[in-house]
């Protein structure tokens, strides 16, 4: 599924929106594994904020997908789009480096979603100002997140 062309229905907007959701779950799992790894207070300070952070754009998400009325498709098929699309399942070297990689990815795909959402002339079953409110919500927090992660990069230095 790209993001490449407006969103032409709620079936593909839940699908994008699920989307969302599972790349919010690799973030908060990983970010909870370097959490238990790691003994440096500001990291795992920070790895717990993105944990709490992620549990809240996931309820944020969900609750959006619940307005649509439309079909969702299994939790196992979305997580492969995931993968295939976001490569989640990569490691990298490094806490830091890898959670910048996700809080990266994570505000892509919102920047590329709220695009296609504004390129597109459908009538959703949710408000599309509410809709582009949440995740532009959501995108700025994950920008607060990059910022946040390159600050710890910089004074490990």
């Amino acid at each position: 599924m790209s993001l490449r062309a407006p969103i032409a229905s709620d079936h593909q907007l839940a699908r994008l929106l699920q989307i969302g959701v599972v790349l919010e779950e690799v973030v908060e799992a990983r970010a909870e594994k370097h959490a238990e790894a790691t003994a440096e207070a500001e990291v795992v300070e920070m790895l717990e904020a993105a944990v709490a952070e992620s549990a809240e754009h996931r309820e944020r998400l969900e609750t959006v997908i619940d307005e649509l009325d439309a079909e969702t498709v299994p939790f196992d098929e979305i997580q492969t789009l995931v993968e295939a699309q976001y490569e989640s399942d990569q490691d990298f070297d490094g806490i830091l480096y890898d959670q910048l990689c996700n809080e990266e990815t994570a505000y892509k795909f919102y920047d590329d979603l709220i695009g296609a959402i504004e390129a597109s002339d459908a009538d959703f079953g949710v408000d599309r100002d509410h809709l582009l409110s949440v995740l532009e919500t959501i995108r700025a927090e994950e920008a607060e997140g990059v910022e946040a992660v390159t600050e710890l990069m910089e004074d490990y230095r």
